[in-house]
């Protein structure tokens, strides 16, 4: 997510893996918090809590969306070639969390636009971190023969 949201406003190529078709339950980072917090204090010791949101959503379509948010033009996608053995669907059972009462609080439309935003507020936080000569050999590594 930090990556597309911001190599799209930087009007650079989104990276998608693939046609783009896996599928990732995508989270709110306050909604999670509030999930660990819940099991730290409610959960048993000793027991497995998945934390899932239900708010499934394939890479091209989740892509689509931030460049829709952003007013950018869809020909920022990039298709990359995936990754060797790449999962193309990620489900949890959230039964045991939602038994303690949790349930998410934010939708997926809703997140995006809290996380866009934190990021168009916030060019100062990351654009020293993209600019550094180990995020560009990462990028370069993970992206540059793909």
């Amino acid at each position: 997510m930090p990556l597309f949201v911001t190599n799209a406003m930087d009007d650079l190529p989104l990276p998608v893996y693939g046609k783009g078709t896996a599928v990732r339950d995508h989270l709110y980072v306050a909604d999670h918090c509030e999930a660990i917090d819940l099991v730290l204090h409610r959960g048993e010791v000793g027991t497995a809590y998945n934390v899932g949101a239900g708010n499934d959503a394939d890479g091209l379509d989740l892509t689509e969306r931030i460049l829709r948010r952003l007013g950018k033009p869809a020909s920022l996608i990039q298709h990359v070639q995936d990754r060797p053995g790449h999962d193309q669907r990620y489900a949890l059972d959230t039964t045991r969390l939602q038994a303690l009462g949790w349930r998410p609080r934010h939708s997926l439309d809703e997140a995006l636009d809290r996380t866009i935003q934190w990021y168009v507020d916030n060019v100062a936080w990351w654009r020293p971190l993209k600019e550094d000569e180990g995020f560009r050999a990462y990028y370069a590594r993970q992206y540059g023969k793909r």
